[in-house]
């Protein structure tokens, strides 16, 4: 396959490849690299050959979805088995545990952040109905001329 050749990436085989590569967690940067080309001509490539695109999305899509569940079964917390095998001189003796692995405060905060942030975000947002006024009172608003004159009087004491 020739390096930074789009035709020979939209054979079945580069196709493949391209949605392996997705899936497996690389990065554009990456792929581009494993292409030999540059990380815009990738992105230009996407740009004009929706079948490239469609294989980077489908990759990207499977492990997305699998590190979603893990999120979620981690969240939620989970029994597992772990099985272990011993062999001695009267056979082969097959134990088998069951152990719960409890929910994760974290991820369970994560996950409720992420998809519920209306209700779930640390920063709440109060929207104001009317306007918001500031009053100054003036105690001496009413005051006659004397009154006030008295007051002043009264502070040079």
């Amino acid at each position: 396959m020739g390096k930074g050749k789009y035709q020979d990436w939209l054979t079945h085989e580069g196709l493949t490849k391209l949605e392996g590569w997705a899936r497996d967690g690389l990065t554009d940067e990456q792929i581009a690299h494993n292409i030999g080309i540059r990380r815009p001509t990738l992105y230009e490539w996407k740009k004009s050959h929706p079948d490239i695109s469609d294989a980077l999305k489908k990759g990207k899509e499977v492990v997305d979805r699998e590190v979603e569940s893990a999120l979620l079964k981690r969240a939620k917390g989970f029994i597992t088995e772990d099985v272990t095998e011993t062999t001695d001189d009267e056979g082969t003796l097959t134990k088998t545990v069951r152990r719960e692995v409890p929910p994760d405060t974290t991820a369970a905060i994560f996950w409720l952040k992420n998809r519920k942030p209306d209700e779930w975000r640390d920063r709440k947002e109060t929207e104001l109905s009317g306007g918001v006024g500031v009053q100054v009172s003036d105690p001496y608003k009413n005051l006659s001329e004397k009154q006030l004159a008295k007051l002043a009087d009264d502070d040079d004491g």
